[in-house]
């Protein structure tokens, strides 16, 4: 059976993130990391934000968007 989750669902998902949850507008079976471009299956993803309605393949790519976008320039 074919879920929003299942790897039968080729090509890249939409989703609108939430601030603990996410929303498929589109079915597909990743999305991508919006830092390392890579591909994050949908039943792994679990790091994204919501005001930047980006996705991040881990916890690590997610600081380092962060402080890209919030961090003071010299800090």
């Amino acid at each position: 059976m074919k879920t929003p989750f299942s790897k039968e669902f080729g090509g890249e998902a939409v989703l609108e993130f939430g601030d603990a949850d996410f929303m498929i507008l589109k079915p597909g079976g990743f999305v991508r990391c919006a830092v390392t471009k890579e591909e994050i299956p949908l039943q792994d993803l679990r790091y994204w934000s919501a005001e930047l309605q980006e996705a991040y393949k881990d916890g690590y790519a997610s600081a380092e968007r962060w402080k890209s976008v919030y961090e003071e320039p010299g800090r």
